[in-house]
């Protein structure tokens, strides 16, 4: 067990040992499901085990739960807030420590892993001020002498189901808001990531330990399909946010609607940059480097289909393979490294399967497309130069490669752009301001983040995070998601 080594010292400074309890039950740790090894993804050695929960240490824990979301959405929105910048102010004393572990365990680079982290950080600050914001309306009545409100109510209890390639960011977009708006909290971390739901999970308990809150306020689950399907099937929970593949999140919406429950999707990406023949190549070079590496290309929002404009395509491709040439590979901890290893074996697997439908449909790879040989996860970053009708472009390949395809006109860029069935992120580089209306508008993109002279990546999240179509359908973090956390009636 690799949890002895020296460069893992620090995961004892958050409260992991060499094996640990996986489920959080009402104030206590325990687990009855099967013991998980959590795996370095630049060597796929053993870092430490986990023992996951089962079914039986769900239902424990939604009992609880239940119980303490009746305490919990009577406390005053403030206080709940304020609940919530404590645990925002936990994080800030082990933002190091946490962001290293994502690193280590996701596999992303460092400044990524500690970015993550302090996401997280950035909702709670968000999320306290919004405690205070919960607004309903005053609605004019068309009767005489009557008042009409609007008036909202928490939901109760919140399941938050997340992914691999942020492990925690995306608990902080839904339970930092879940929590201020009076819900009480169920999260089922990814599989191949439970460190990082245990220390997370370690830093929230203490919170409301030291505020003598009840602790099911807050319930963790380290486990796999079983834990969610029960989430999905579990009448109990109002809210059930998922995200993930749009196969499987298709899935948990057709159960969580046989309940007549509610479901918020982050779903699969398919994301465009289009660069028209006025924009400024070196910023959008630039841009599309770390969009279509950056996280090995595991972000939904990564770029996945570069659109040059035929005036410039030669030029902007050129400078592309040259930076690419000059990205470096290797252990994401290290300074100075760009692109990390992809997070499991299974997904360097898919890359190679996915490189051969790409050669079998007419792609022409054009730097990259081979696995690296060493005992880690890492690949070639890759461009391909494709038709934007083949298949396989229409499908998202979770792995740096990237589709680089030309176009004439800007209606045709917004055509390819809006063709595939995602709808999360999208981009044009472009200095005329007719376009960029053009782009924005009802004819433009129809995707739920629609950019200029920015990358698809690097969603902030004073704004709705989201998708169209395939997508799902669902928003998170800013503006008024919040919304979705809590149920309206009319007075």
């Amino acid at each position: 067990m690799g949890f002895a080594r020296k460069e893992y010292e620090f995961l004892s400074e958050i409260g992991l040992s060499s094996r640990n309890l996986g489920c959080y039950v009402d104030g206590t740790w325990k687990a009855n499901g099967p013991v998980v090894i959590s795996l370095n993804p630049a060597n796929n050695q053993a870092i430490a085990e986990v023992v996951e929960g089962s079914v039986e240490d769900y239902e424990e824990g939604m009992r609880a739960c239940s119980e303490a979301a009746k305490t919990w959405m009577q406390v005053p929105s403030p206080k709940r807030g304020d609940i919530v910048r404590q645990i925002g102010d936990a994080l800030r004393t082990k933002l190091q420590q946490l962001g290293r572990l994502v690193s280590l365990e996701m596999g992303k680079i460092l400044p990524e892993g500690i970015g993550e982290v302090q996401e997280i950080i950035d909702m709670c600050d968000f999320s306290v001020g919004l405690s205070r914001q919960l607004n309903g309306s005053v609605i004019p009545s068309e009767r005489p002498n009557h008042a009409m409100l609007e008036m909202w109510n928490p939901l109760g209890v919140v399941g938050v189901i997340t992914a691999f390639n942020f492990p925690c960011a995306v608990l902080g977009w839904n339970a930092c808001i879940a929590l201020v708006c009076g819900n009480c909290v169920v999260w089922k971390g990814a599989p191949t990531t439970p460190l990082i739901t245990i220390a997370m999970t370690r830093l929230v308990a203490g919170v409301l330990e030291k505020n003598n809150l009840p602790p099911a306020i807050f319930t963790s689950f380290c486990g796999g399909a079983d834990i969610g399907q029960a989430i999905a099937k579990d009448t109990r929970i109002s809210l059930v946010s998922f995200t993930g593949s749009s196969k499987v999140g298709q899935m948990v919406q057709q159960t969580v609607n046989q309940r007549f429950g509610k479901c918020l999707l982050e779903l699969s990406g398919n994301n465009a940059i289009i660069v028209m023949d006025d924009a400024d190549i070196q910023l959008a070079v630039r841009s599309v480097l770390f969009a279509a590496v950056g996280t090995a290309g595991q972000r939904c929002t990564t770029c996945r289909r570069l659109l040059l404009h035929e005036s410039i395509y030669q030029i902007a491709l050129d400078q592309l393979l040259d930076v690419y040439k000059q990205v470096k590979i290797g252990n994401p901890l290290e300074k100075g490294t760009l692109l990390g290893p992809l997070h499991t074996s299974e997904s360097r697997k898919s890359f190679e399967k996915g490189i051969e439908i790409i050669k079998s449909q007419g792609g022409k790879i054009l730097i990259g497309g081979s696995v690296i040989e060493s005992e880690g996860n890492f690949v070639q970053p890759t461009i391909v130069e494709i038709s934007p009708n083949a298949d396989v472009v229409k499908e998202e390949l979770f792995a740096p490669v990237l589709y680089v395809m030309k176009f004439q006109t800007l209606q045709e860029a917004v055509e390819i752009n809006n063709s595939v069935p995602q709808g999360l992120s999208s981009s044009i580089f472009t200095r005329k301001p007719e376009i960029i209306f053009k782009w924005i508008g009802p004819l433009g993109s129809d995707c739920g983040i629609v950019n200029v002279n920015i990358p698809t990546n690097g969603a902030e999240i004073g704004g709705a995070f989201g998708g169209e179509k395939a997508t799902g359908g669902g928003r998170e973090a800013g503006s008024d998601s919040w919304k979705q956390y809590m149920r309206r009636s009319t007075w």
